[in-house]
């Protein structure tokens, strides 16, 4: 969730200092989904490199007990201390069996009881999709439900088309429905807003891409298979889930209930924004529940992955007939060939030569990640109970299990050769591009600093912007195939996707999840072209306010008052009122989206709405006063005996005015749009 704010906090520099970043690509906080974390630079995360120097190399490892309580011990205690997160759980299943399950840190800093395996809820956040995913396979193979289907068909209100095409339950499985992205009321208060069906109908996000086609990860879209579960089934969600999921498997320390049941509320570990910190924060609900509300232990999420690595079969009860579960584990959509896609739910994660799925989850203060490995019959989850210094939380979860496949299934890429026309192609992919994955309706300004750069070398290679290895320097990547790209000293790699016309669209990678792509923004709306002016324009405002009061003050000061008649004055306060408020206007976007990184809670919980509504006013009058200015310039340039450097200053204000008219109607400052 907290991307939102790491991205205000960047809007709001680029901005106020936008000379200095048009120079320099930024390294933004991708806006980055559930399990998709952006690597931080470890100069500033120690805890990557606790994980790293703790971890072992060298031939395989046996996978038993001994040697996992070796490796854990080993690493998760000094990575979470060195990352100032509070606790975590573990749980290795191997051949249908619970092979490790434990607990590190605390899950109760005042008390320092440290997490149980068998009984301390964590929250898996988006994990808990697969659930719902689940849930709706299980009425697929009933007969219930159709995955190529009009989701309208099961519902009691209307998802509107676009381009004349509905969607369908397997393109909401494979994150290809076109949904913009939401966040508003995601996190509510209290669970007494928690409320599925009101939230689906009153949040309908914008269909920003034809179904089908672009992947952008949706929150909205998993509340939406969970409401159809509901009405097909008969059965409330949480029930449905309990009824059907949880209690053939015997998670009875699992709920999708907000708030918790009684015999479970105790048992739910604190979440903490680090150790440091150390001010517990409250339960927190989730709405849409299905995308992420549950909550649950480490030794129920490793009976769930049990059951989905046998086929659906877990001891002698069934959540899923065979065919069912292959078919929720079969390739569906991919980005980019022969990069990891989605299956039914579950993105794909292969590595180490290993087939492999699984799904994270974030809420703001729990991580977790759960992989199944399908050929090794090997699933391993995890949960830690704060984001840590820096967000360490995602790079420990992220290491430990790069490390975990280091040792019990060390793996050597096959070798790939730089192709001969590597500093053509690179030129040819580099720009500027944005996540798929975001919201266009209200809050495009947000985004500025969402866009990553990519750019050529001189040996050909290319840096992609939001990417450092543990040393703090830039990824280098070459090309090894046609728009392939591979990581120079490494085994991952990105792929560019072109048009028809051979027009770069995208770039996808294996880096991170496969749950957004990156599109290629015009050079207008890039970020380096839009911090410079913008900039340059805001300084102009600046420099102009300060200088009519600094000048006003010393020509009342020595009695020298400025000649003119009565049209040029009210020209002139036209103009400079036009000028306050474009000021206003801009300075109030920036105060609002640096506010969202002091509290989430305005993003989340829907409070900025007010706020919204009178930057949009502002804009309109921002607009008007814009056109104020040009018309006082160009009355400059037509009225007699006026100064050069009169008419210097207000052409470059004229022309501030103007770009920074083209943006509030560009990125949206007067789309009176709530939807966000």
């Amino acid at each position: 969730m907290n991307r939102y704010a790491k991205l205000a906090v960047a809007l709001a520099l680029c901005l106020c200092t936008g000379l200095a970043t048009a120079q320099v690509p930024p390294s933004p906080a991708v806006p980055a989904p559930a399990g998709s974390t952006v690597l931080p630079t470890p100069a500033k995360v120690t805890a990557a490199t606790a994980v790293a120097t703790a971890s072992e190399g060298g031939a395989a490892h046996a996978l038993t007990e001994a040697d996992l309580t070796t490796f854990f011990d080993g690493m998760v205690p000094y990575a979470l201390k060195r990352g100032d997160v509070a606790g975590g759980v573990i749980s290795v299943v191997k051949d249908g069996k619970l092979l490790f399950a434990r607990g590190y840190g605390y899950a109760d800093l005042k008390t320092r009881e440290a997490p149980s395996p068998e009984t301390t809820l964590f929250r898996p956040g988006s994990t808990s999709k697969l659930f719902t995913w689940t849930a709706v396979m299980q009425q697929v193979e009933q007969g219930k439900l159709d995955l190529d289907k009009d989701v309208n068909t099961y519902l009691d209100f209307k998802i509107p088309a676009r381009d004349g095409k509905p969607i369908t339950l397997r393109q909401i499985m494979t994150h290809t429905a076109g949904f913009e992205d939401t966040a508003r009321g995601l996190l509510p208060a209290t669970t007494d807003e928690v409320d599925l069906e009101n939230y689906l109908k009153t949040h309908i996000p914008a269909r920003i891409y034809p179904p089908g086609q672009i992947v952008a990860y949706s929150n909205y879209g998993c509340g939406l298979a969970g409401y159809i579960v509901q009405r097909v089934s008969g059965e409330p969600f949480a029930d449905y889930i309990k009824h059907h999921i949880f209690d053939p498997l015997g998670m009875q320390h699992s709920s999708f209930a907000q708030p918790l049941p009684p015999e479970l509320a105790p048992l739910m570990a604190k979440g903490y924004e680090s150790v440091s910190d150390s001010k517990p924060r409250a339960f927190e609900p989730v709405d849409p529940a299905p995308a992420g509300a549950m909550s649950s232990s480490a030794t129920d999420m490793a009976k769930f992955m049990i059951a989905q690595l046998q086929g659906g079969r877990f001891g002698d009860t069934r959540i899923l007939q065979q065919a069912t579960a292959e078919l929720m584990h079969s390739p569906q959509h991919t980005a980019a060939p022969g990069l990891p896609g989605f299956d039914l739910g579950f993105y794909q994660e292969d590595s180490h030569g290993q087939r492999i799925i699984g799904h994270g989850g974030d809420t703001v203060v729990f991580h977790s990640d759960l992989h199944l490995m399908l050929d090794a019959n090997v699933g391993i989850f995890m949960s830690f109970n704060s984001a840590g210094s820096e967000g360490a939380a995602h790079v420990i979860r992220k290491a430990v299990f790069q490390s975990f496949l280091d040792r019990y299934f060390p793996y050597t890429a096959p070798a790939e050769q730089t192709v001969a026309s590597a500093k053509e192609d690179a030129a040819r992919v580099a720009g500027w591009y944005e996540s798929s994955r975001r919201n266009d309706s209200a809050l495009r300004p947000l985004y500025l600093l969402g866009q990553t750069s990519v750019v050529p070398q001189p040996d050909g290679t290319i840096v992609v912007s939001i990417w450092n290895n543990y040393a703090g320097k830039p990824l280098h990547w070459r090309e090894v195939g046609p728009l392939t790209w591979r990581e120079v000293n490494g085994d991952a790699h990105l792929k560019f996707v072109a048009d028809d016309n051979g027009d770069i669209k995208y770039w996808a990678t294996d880096v991170e999840a496969p749950v957004f792509v990156f599109q290629r923004v015009s050079g207008a709306r890039s970020m380096s072209t839009v911090s410079l002016w913008g900039g340059l324009s805001f300084l102009a405002l600046i420099v102009a306010l300060l200088s009519w009061g600094i000048g006003g003050w010393v020509r009342c000061h020595y009695g020298r008052l400025i000649v003119l008649n009565e049209a040029q004055r009210r020209s002139r306060l036209l103009s400079r009122l036009g000028v306050l408020l474009l000021f206003i206007d801009i300075a109030g976007w920036i105060t609002l989206l640096v506010s969202t990184s002091i509290s989430e809670d305005m993003l989340l919980q829907g409070t900025m709405t007010p706020w919204l509504y009178l930057l949009y006013v502002l804009g309109v009058l921002a607009l008007l006063g814009a056109l104020a200015v040009v018309v006082h310039a160009v009355r400059s340039w037509m009225a007699p005996r006026r100064g050069r450097w009169v008419l210097a200053g207000e052409t470059l204000l004229a022309l501030a005015a103007i770009y920074l008219s083209w943006f509030i109607v560009v990125f949206g400052l007067i789309s009176f749009n709530v939807r966000y």
